[in-house]
Parts: structure tokens; sequence; C-alpha cells
């Protein structure tokens, strides 16, 4: 598939990282891309990249902490139409580019689009849904690395990524969530399209959910946006885990109060 032309760059790809010195991860991410020139910001928590000289990559070293604000600071210093989320461990597939750019070509009443991912045996990652339309429930299964926005539609909304959560922030997961759930909430249009576009590493944390962590993130969610509700929404969720051999039948009262101190740490805050 042909690289795009300069006037054809209307995707920015938003990478997080952190204590990075140089750019060797980059080749990596975009092994299976020859010759690429996408336009591409480095969010670069902790560490100095120096100037690449490379018109196509602005770094912005930063000793800002946590992948929500990573996020935030990439989204803030965006420039193109659409933009792209992106980690420092994926690979992404031949023909990515062009997959995205069509995705809104042919959805022009689209706000975010959401994409697949193959783990590295080739594997689709999960099970995606069969709707177009995300709603509540499907953006739960949605990883961050595969949503794509119009940035005006993000910037014209005052919508960001909440920095208590995500890696390096006080709840560790759950942050891609929240951030499509105020998309929907704000009347924007969160469609998926069935393409895969990368390759990611088969343990994310969507498959830790039964992890204390993630349940204390969990909810802490669930009282962000349920209030009183939340303690019957960590009943359920417990008991699904309970019910899908996450978690052992002596593990529920344990992780029942976990997640009863997500909820108390979220009030604090």
């Amino acid at each position: 598939m042909p690289i795009p032309t300069d006037k054809k760059h209307n995707l920015e790809i938003l990478i997080s990282t952190t204590k990075k010195n140089n750019l060797d991860f980059i080749e990596k991410i975009f092994f299976e891309n020859k010759q690429h020139n996408f336009p591409i910001i480095i969010v670069n928590q902790g560490g100095k990249i120096n100037d690449p000289n490379k018109k196509n990559i602005r770094i912005i070293n930063t000793d800002t902490k946590g992948i929500s604000e990573s996020r935030n600071l990439a989204i803030k210093n965006s420039s193109k139409k659409y933009c792209l989320l992106a980690d420092d461990d994926i690979i992404y597939k031949n023909g990515f580019y062009n997959i995205i750019e069509q995705a809104f070509e042919e959805n022009l009443n689209s706000d975010i689009i959401t994409f697949m991912m193959v783990d590295e045996k080739g594997k689709q990652f999960k099970k995606y849904p069969n709707k177009i339309q995300h709603n509540y429930k499907s953006i739960r299964e949605v990883n961050s690395v595969v949503i794509a926005f119009k940035r005006e539609s993000i910037i014209k909304n005052n919508i960001q990524f909440d920095t208590l959560f995500g890696l390096g922030a006080t709840f560790e997961t759950g942050e891609e969530y929240i951030f499509l759930r105020n998309c929907i909430e704000k009347d924007l249009t969160v469609l998926f399209y069935p393409k895969i576009i990368l390759q990611h590493k088969s343990i994310s944390s969507g498959k830790l959910a039964f992890k204390d962590k993630n349940i204390f993130a969990r909810a802490a969610i669930f009282y962000k946006f349920y209030g009183y509700l939340s303690y019957l929404k960590l009943v359920h969720h417990i008991y699904l885990l309970e019910k899908k051999n996450m978690i052992s039948w002596k593990q529920v009262y344990k992780k029942f109060l976990v997640g009863l101190d997500g909820i108390k740490k979220f009030k604090s805050v």
C-alpha cells in the first residue's frame, strides 16, 4: 500500500512513553511500515530525547507523571484533523494509516472511531462487538491504543483524560473508559470500525481484572458515575469475577473489601 503524501497527512499519532533518551523504539512500532513519515507527537515522561531533526516528529520531554497526564499533553499539542492514541509497546500493521483515514472518510459524522488489534500470535486480542455504534457497555472493552478521534470534537467539548486514573495515577486503570464515556455523554458519535490496525502483547490490564489494583480502580469508577449505587455495582462485579473463575469463592470477601477501599479513596480525593 502506498505511503500517503504530505497533503494527505490528516492523522497525527500521539505516543506516550517514559524515560527514553533516544528514538530506537520508533523503529519497532513502525516495523511493518517501511519508509514511514507519519506526523508523530511523542510525550516522554521522566526522560530526555534530543531534537531528532525529523520534520514529522515533535517531542515533548516532561516531568509530569501518569498516562492520563501524558495523553492530555499530547492532545493539547496536537495539530492535525485526526488523532490516534499510542503507546511505545505496539506494532502497527502495514496500511494502518490508510485504514484509519478511510474509516473517517466513510463515516463523516463520527467523532471517535475505535479499531481492532491482535496479539503477538496474530490472534484477535478480544471478542469485538457486532455493533457499529458504541454504547456504555461496549466501551468497557476498548483499549486506548485503538482509539482515534477528530481533534476539534475533543477540544471543543473540553474532553480530557481523568488524571486520577491510568498507569502512574491513584487508580491504575479505566482511563480510556472514562474518556469514551465522557464523549458519549457529550453526545459525540463513537463508532467501532472492524479492521485490525496494530499488534499488542497479549497481557494487558483488561485481562487482569482480578488483580487488586484493577478492582480498586473499577470500584472508584463505579462511584464516579453511580454514586451510592456503586456498592451494588461492586457486588455484581465481584460476583462476575467469581463466576468467570477469575477469583475463587474464598477470595470473594477479600476482593470486595479491596473495592470498598477504592470507593473510600475516590471519595477522599
